[in-house]
């Protein structure tokens, strides 16, 4: 073997020894989740690599509260119709934005990306009162509107990119066709932006899904509330104990759909992500 190609095999060695770590750096806090979610409140404390038994009375508690199946409820509730309003404004928005030309078009992409930027804690108190004025507080439609205002830049900017890069000509024929614009996103570009949508869609639903600050602010009973609120507001017997089994158990149960989604929709999610980064 000569130095080249022991070079070669080192750097492969290192790339696959990286790649290695960052698995177990990001893989593990949710494995030792799974194990912990399945020890019984006696050993929950022992700490082990590999189970010794399987045992399921935490799932049995967290699924036998009828607080927490509400919980979930309303967390699907709550982020599908927060993913259609954000992808039905998206995509119009996408194609007045991408394919109209007006004075100011950037301007208003901008804009559009720097609102993205205000942390939640930043407009909270505005949000609040406005949630309040609207009659909405201790209600998921307050959810809904305020989920929808931070997802929304981001559906418009990724859907503006990749309606972009779609062919002209498309639009030129279905135009001498005597196509209306809304029949031209939904017959001509639609079918061509499942990509971008699954992407956007997907990426709004699990901000949707896992956010707190909103939850917690925005809603005031067991029946409002989602599932972050939820699985934060599990106690135990005591003040000062929490009991860490169903808190495990419930993490894992409202993990696990996101990480099968993201699996089934790994590719359309790469190359939504990708849109626009090359342009032929």
């Amino acid at each position: 073997m000569n130095q080249y190609q022991l070079m070669k095999l080192l750097k492969r060695v290192g790339l696959y020894a990286l790649i290695a770590v960052v698995l177990v750096y990001a893989v593990f806090p949710f494995y030792y989740a799974v194990i912990t979610s399945l020890k019984p409140s006696s050993e929950l404390f022992q700490p082990e690599l590999w189970l010794s038994s399987i045992h399921l009375s935490n799932y049995a508690q967290v699924l036998g509260q009828g607080s927490f199946l509400r919980a979930i409820l309303n967390s699907i509730i709550v982020s599908l119709s927060v993913v259609f309003i954000a992808l039905l404004l998206g995509i119009t928005a996408a194609y007045a934005l991408g394919r109209v030309r007006f004075r100011g078009r950037t301007t208003i992409l901008l804009t559009i990306l720097g609102v993205s930027m205000f942390p939640q804690v930043a407009v909270l108190s505005g949000l609040f009162e406005v949630i309040r004025t609207l009659n909405l507080y201790n209600n998921p439609a307050g959810l809904v509107l305020s989920y929808t205002i931070f997802t929304l830049p981001f559906t418009v900017w990724v859907l503006t990119t990749f309606m972009r890069q779609l062919p002209q000509e498309l639009e030129e024929a279905a135009i001498m066709d005597g196509a209306t614009p809304w029949v031209t996103i939904t017959r001509v570009f639609l079918p061509l932006m499942w990509p971008a949508m699954a992407t956007t869609g997907l990426l709004a639903f699990i901000a949707a899904w896992n956010e707190f600050l909103f939850a917690l602010t925005f809603t005031l009973t067991d029946d409002q509330r989602t599932v972050p609120v939820a699985i934060a507001l599990i106690s135990g017997g005591s003040q000062h104990e929490l009991p860490w089994g169903p808190i495990m158990a419930a993490s894992v149960t409202v993990t696990v759909p996101l990480v099968i989604l993201v699996m089934i929709f790994q590719r359309r999610i790469v190359s939504g992500l990708t849109a626009g980064a090359v342009k032929g």
